[in-house]
């Protein structure tokens, strides 16, 4: 029975993984995209309904919002169209709104659910800062590292699972996975994983805002800007979901390049 679970596992992570059609890379994904659309929708008016969003007819930081979003959006759909991949974006209806909060915070749901926090456009300064936020937030869902990051966390259940059988006979053994799985996969794996998305996001999200018309060079003094604002008070790389303020900046100098090829300013 043991050997027959564990087979039964192994097969399901295989059948699981496919190669992500815009980052190139392998990605598992338990969870299909249209559920996970369906989920954001409840989640995203829920969440809209217990905050205060600010109306773009009586707030200019509003509109910029969700007229910096709609730019980025269509370029996303245009460049999808042009490689033939429009598919990877059936279901998804756009919306972006500004809520009213203090938190330095901005996230895009599955299906394209945008919100970003007022508390983030001190930081963002100007529109093109604002975009460079937005394209990073919108690749999370476009690259599905959502669904990447909960299908990793369903693993790690179902491993700590099969772990528990195989060491069933052996209560010494048993205790010994159990007490040192949960860190050692935290650490081990669903950090490091939590930070190559970020800097994929980083990577893609300037490609996408520089195709919006928007500069990609401000994403330096934003992270700048956001690193000192940070201040001492993050934990380690190793034992954080983001990478080091220096290592996000350096790979973004590095991708600015690549970037830049996309960029064309918006003309006003």
């Amino acid at each position: 029975m043991k050997k027959v679970f564990i087979l039964l596992f192994s097969v399901s992570l295989l059948a699981a993984c496919s190669r992500n059609a815009i980052t190139g890379r392998k990605q598992l994904g338990l969870f299909s995209e249209a559920s996970l659309q369906q989920m954001a929708v409840t989640e995203y008016r829920s969440f809209l309904s217990q905050n205060q969003v600010v109306s773009e007819n009586t707030s200019k930081d509003a509109e910029m919002v969700r007229r910096v979003g709609g730019r980025i959006a269509a370029a996303i759909t245009q460049y999808y169209r042009g490689k033939g991949l429009a598919a990877e974006l059936d279901g998804y209806k756009w919306e972006f709104n500004l809520v009213n909060d203090k938190a330095v915070n901005a996230w895009c749901m599955p299906g394209g659910k945008v919100v970003v926090y007022t508390g983030l456009l001190p930081y963002t300064q100007n529109e093109a800062g604002l975009a460079i936020v937005l394209g990073h937030e919108i690749t999370h869902a476009v690259a599905h590292h959502g669904n990447e990051r909960m299908s990793q966390g369903a693993i790690a259940q179902g491993l700590e699972i099969v772990g528990n059988i195989a060491t069933s006979g052996n209560s010494k053994y048993n205790s010994l996975f159990n007490n040192i799985f949960a860190p050692a996969a935290q650490v081990g794996v669903l950090l490091p994983n939590g930070r190559n998305q970020e800097l994929e996001a980083d990577r893609l999200g300037l490609n996408f805002a520089a195709m919006a018309g928007y500069n990609p060079r401000e994403a330096i003094p934003f992270w700048q800007r956001m690193a000192a604002a940070g201040g001492n008070a993050k934990p380690p790389e190793f034992l954080s979901t983001h990478p080091a303020d220096d290592r996000r900046i350096a790979n973004l100098e590095k991708n600015m390049p690549e970037a830049l090829t996309y960029y064309k300013p918006i003309n006003k």
